[in-house]
Parts: structure tokens; C-alpha cells; sequence
């Protein structure tokens, strides 16, 4: 049964369900590393994982201002986790499919959130936000621009 109520309108943003697909791609490929990385692997998982959830949770702050500094907060768990799958990449701990899949959908997500910020940087400036549409004007924003680059 699926449950909606206001609150849970991030679960409708499409840069939400893509922070979530990345998590889940990044537990599959770190899950399997060694014993002897594991904190490395779980150091990767908490990384998306943080993506995700600061998505939500300022969201659920029902505040712009809130909203865009818990995406720019989503920004830099992400910079952490793209950091580490280069790196692991590099050092042959990840193979070519595992990194390719990894960077090409964290490339989709940061560009996403990116221009998701400057246009609600925009709008915060111009006043033209609207807390009631939050879910509508979030995907067009990301849907729209996130695919220009």
C-alpha cells in the first residue's frame, strides 16, 4: 500500500528516485569488496546513502531556503561518492562495467541537482516559489534541465 501525505512528496521527485537507484548500485558493486576494505566499501554505501536522505529531509523542511541548503548538502555526498569510484576505479577495485554504471548515473544525479539549485536560487531571489507545488516544480526543473548537458 502505498502512503501519501505532503510530507512524503519527495518520494514523487525524480532526483529523489535517482539518488536512491545510485544507492542501490552502490551497495551491489561495494558490497562485494573484500574483508579487507569494508570499511572503504562502507564508507562508499554511507555516502549515497546520505545522498538520498538530505534529498528528503530538506524537503520536508517545508522551507526554500532549508530545501536548497539540504541539496547542496546532497551535492557534496555525492562529490564524496564519485570521488571514491574514481579512485577505486584507478587502484582496479571496481571493474570497467561497475565504474561505468556508477559514473554515468552520478554524472545524471549531480548534474540534476546542480541545475535543480540554480533554479531554486532563482526563484528564491525573484519570490516566485510555490511551497504547494514543490514536487511539480522540483521535476520539471530537474527533468527539464538535467538532460541539456
Amino acid at each position: 500500500m502505498e502512503r501519501k501525505n505532503r510530507n512524503r512528496g519527495y518520494m514523487q521527485l525524480i532526483v529523489w528516485q535517482d539518488a536512491g537507484e545510485f544507492y542501490g548500485l552502490c551497495c551491489r558493486v561495494f558490497r562485494a569488496f573484500p574483508y579487507d576494505l569494508k570499511r572503504v566499501a562502507s564508507q562508499q554505501i554511507a555516502s549515497a546513502d546520505s545522498v538520498h536522505r538530505n534529498i528528503a529531509e530538506g524537503y520536508c523542511r517545508r522551507s526554500l531556503r532549508e530545501y536548497i541548503q539540504f541539496l547542496y548538502i546532497a551535492l557534496g555526498s555525492l562529490g564524496e561518492s564519485v570521488s571514491g569510484i574514481h579512485t577505486y576505479h584507478r587502484a582496479a577495485q571496481i571493474s570497467d562495467a561497475d565504474f561505468e554504471s556508477l559514473d554515468a548515473l552520478a554524472y545524471k544525479l549531480e548534474n540534476g541537482l546542480l541545475k535543480l539549485v540554480e533554479a531554486l536560487e532563482r526563484k528564491k531571489e525573484t519570490g516566485e516559489w510555490v511551497d504547494t507545488l514543490m514536487v511539480k516544480e522540483s521535476n520539471a526543473i530537474y527533468n527539464a534541465e538535467s538532460s541539456a548537458d
